[in-house]
C-alpha cells in the first residue's frame, strides 16, 4: 500500500513540476500564438501559427508589465505582439515602424520618418486608390512624433490593416515578445497544411 502511495506521490509531484515550467515557459521565455486576420499578408498568414519570444525586451512581472531584468528594446522593423490598446483582452500583432522620438508621416501611402523615405521592405499595398487624410488617415497621415515609452505599428498589408494610423500608440509596457518563427501553418478554407511556411524564420 506505501509503494502504490509513493508511485502516486511521484506522478502528482512529477506532473504539478511538469505544469510549474510550463507556466514558467509561457509566462517568461516563449508563447504559441495564433494569426486570426490577414493584416500581416503576406509575412504571415491567417493560420500561421508561431511562437514569439518573451524574453527578447526583457524579464516581465505578469500583470503589472514591469520590467525586471532589461535584456533588449524593441526595434524598429521588429514584429511584436502586443496588448490592444482599445480593448486590453485581446493581443495584436504588427510591426514595429516608429520608436520613441521618431516623426512619422505617411504622404500617398509613402512613409516618412523623421523627414526622410523609410525603405518599406515588407509593406505592401492592393489599392491603388489614394484616400485624403481629411476623410482617414490609411494613406495620409500626421506628422506624428512617437512619444517616450510608446511605439508606432503598422502592419504588412498596409491597405488592409487596423493600426497605429487608426488608434494611436502602443505602450512598450503592453508589448509581449517579438514574434520568431512559424511553427505550423492550417489553411482553413481548403483544410491543407502549408508545408512550405513551417519552419520559416520571421524577420
Amino acid at each position: 500500500m506505501s509503494k502504490q502511495k509513493s508511485k502516486f506521490r511521484e506522478y502528482v509531484e512529477a506532473i504539478i513540476l511538469a505544469i510549474v515550467i510550463a507556466l514558467f515557459i509561457r509566462t517568461f521565455v516563449i508563447q504559441a500564438y495564433k494569426i486570426p486576420s490577414g493584416s500581416m499578408k503576406p509575412t504571415l498568414q491567417i493560420g500561421d501559427h508561431i511562437l514569439v519570444s518573451k524574453f527578447n525586451y526583457g524579464i516581465k512581472l505578469p500583470f503589472l508589465r514591469t520590467t525586471l531584468i532589461p535584456v533588449g528594446a524593441p526595434q524598429r522593423g521588429d514584429i511584436v505582439v502586443f496588448i490592444y490598446p482599445e480593448d486590453r483582452s485581446k493581443d495584436f500583432i504588427k510591426r514595429l515602424i516608429g520608436v520613441p522620438g521618431d516623426t512619422i508621416e505617411i504622404r500617398n501611402k509613402k512613409i516618412f520618418i523623421n523627414g526622410l523615405p523609410y525603405s518599406d521592405k515588407h509593406g505592401v499595398y492592393v489599392d491603388n486608390f489614394i484616400i485624403p487624410g481629411a476623410v482617414q488617415p490609411r494613406d495620409n497621415f500626421g506628422p506624428v512624433t512617437v512619444p517616450e515609452g510608446s511605439l508606432f505599428v503598422m502592419g504588412d498589408n498596409r491597405d488592409e490593416s487596423y493600426d497605429s494610423r487608426f488608434w494611436g500608440f502602443v505602450s512598450k509596457k503592453d508589448v509581449l515578445g517579438k514574434a520568431l518563427i512559424i511553427y505550423w501553418s492550417w489553411n482553413q478554407e481548403e483544410h491543407w497544411i502549408r508545408w512550405s511556411r513551417i519552419g520559416g524564420i520571421l524577420h
